[in-house]
């Protein structure tokens, strides 16, 4: 009859229903409470300062003094600091270091984390403006672009200078004959101008 009632399920392939045929998985596994690791650390994997500076030496002369550990790269904008240390608030301690020393003359802290790059103004040691990345791109040189990038490395360029190849000792000295050396400079160009303007 029509009626008769339905074998009871044997677990044979032709009464399971269709798409419950997988297999079964052993999923022994934990979820950890902690997901952060999943994001990543959040540590930038290059971090440098644009500075004013002009040369290599003086940027490593003042980072030694600060206690910094970077490689001063020269360009012809101002030299760069490539950053060692990238741990926590290491960056924006060295910017604020380095700015602090350098008292007027303001620096940009670039961070790179991925595809993402961060610019910060740094002036007399006091964090400032968050500015756009491209702005500052936009106007350093090639090789400067290159190297906020990571399309060339420190150690593809030349005449870089490690801030701990400087003791104390000659940064002071190196610093307070630049210091010297300006102030006459200034010296030199203020009665220039002055009989310039009386002629």
């Amino acid at each position: 009859m029509s009626d008769s009632p339905k074998p009871e399920n044997d677990g044979s392939s032709s009464s399971t229903p269709p798409g419950d045929d997988l297999p079964d998985f052993d999923l022994d596994f934990e979820i950890p409470d902690d997901l952060s690791s999943l994001t990543g650390s959040g540590e930038p994997e290059f971090a440098a300062l644009i500075t004013q500076i002009a040369g290599a030496e003086p940027l490593a002369a003042a980072s030694s003094l600060a206690q910094l550990d970077l490689d001063a790269v020269p360009t012809s904008v101002g030299a760069v600091g490539v950053l060692k240390d990238l741990a926590g608030d290491a960056p924006e301690q060295a910017a604020a270091a380095i700015s602090q020393l350098v008292r007027g003359v303001p620096l940009v802290l670039i961070t790179r984390t991925g595809e993402q790059m961060t610019a910060v103004r740094f002036a007399d040691g006091v964090r400032g403006d968050e500015l756009a990345p491209g702005l500052v791109l936009g106007g350093a040189p090639e090789n400067v672009v290159d190297l906020l990038t990571g399309a060339t490395s420190v150690a593809d360029l030349d005449g870089v200078v490690g801030s701990t190849s400087i003791s104390k000792f000659k940064a002071v000295r190196m610093l307070t004959s630049a210091a010297r050396k300006a102030r006459k400079g200034m010296g030199k160009g203020e009665p220039d101008q002055s009989s310039r303007d009386g002629a």
